[in-house]
């Protein structure tokens, strides 16, 4: 199965109760299917749920500038999010709904085969990490998983929520792209094509790291 495959499977699921709940389209995610960094976020917003992609509201225009700070651009990453339908009102997601929809998301992950997930906010790092964690613990701080490293970062939108916000979450970023700069290896120009994406080696984590909880 490619991810289109698994998208399409998607299109027009009923899997839960979020399908009766007001959703326009499922949201599956959009990027380079060959990236070496990808992002997750929570759920789609009013924006996300009408355009069919993550991040295109105020919070995907933070995004794209955060993105930039950290040497990246949406060319080079792949956004998802652990939900895939927009809750009503844009309340928190429901266990049931996580549970039923989870398993999308680490299809996504095995077939693009990042190096490093970037979770954006509270329920994707709690989702991915699998224990209840608050995310301003965790923040900036690299978590050596078994097939990928996992780098919580501030919610965009919770600095468009709270100002006092914004400056955390920049500083965030500024981590992970200190953290990107000590990882990354050159890419040799020879041969790329427009679906490659940089490439990322991660060194093999002091046993500090792994203490973190």
């Amino acid at each position: 199965m490619t991810l289109q495959d698994l998208a399409k499977s998607l299109h027009n699921c009923q899997r839960c109760k979020l399908a009766k709940m007001g959703r326009a389209q499922v949201v599956f995610g959009v990027g380079n299917p060959n990236a070496s960094v990808m992002f997750v976020g929570e759920a789609p917003g009013f924006n996300e749920d009408q355009q069919g992609e993550p991040f295109v509201g105020a919070a995907g225009k933070l995004l794209n500038d955060l993105l930039q700070s950290a040497g990246l651009s949406r060319n080079d990453i792949y956004i998802a999010n652990v939900i895939k339908c927009r809750p009503p009102n844009n309340r928190d997601p429901e266990p049931d709904e996580v549970e039923m929809c989870k398993p999308f998301l680490m299809q996504q992950i095995a077939m693009i085969s990042p190096t490093l997930v970037c979770t954006l906010g509270n329920w994707a790092t709690q989702t991915l990490l699998d224990r209840k964690v608050g995310i301003t613990k965790v923040r900036g701080q690299a978590f050596y998983l078994k097939d990928f490293v996992l780098f919580p970062l501030l919610h965009p939108a919770a600095a468009l929520h709270q100002g006092a916000m914004l400056e955390p979450l920049r500083e965030d970023f500024k981590k992970l792209r200190e953290f990107l700069d000590r990882q990354a290896k050159p890419v040799e120009p020879t041969g790329a094509t427009p679906t490659e994406a940089p490439t990322l080696e991660i060194d093999q984590p002091q046993p500090a790291q792994m203490e973190l909880f």
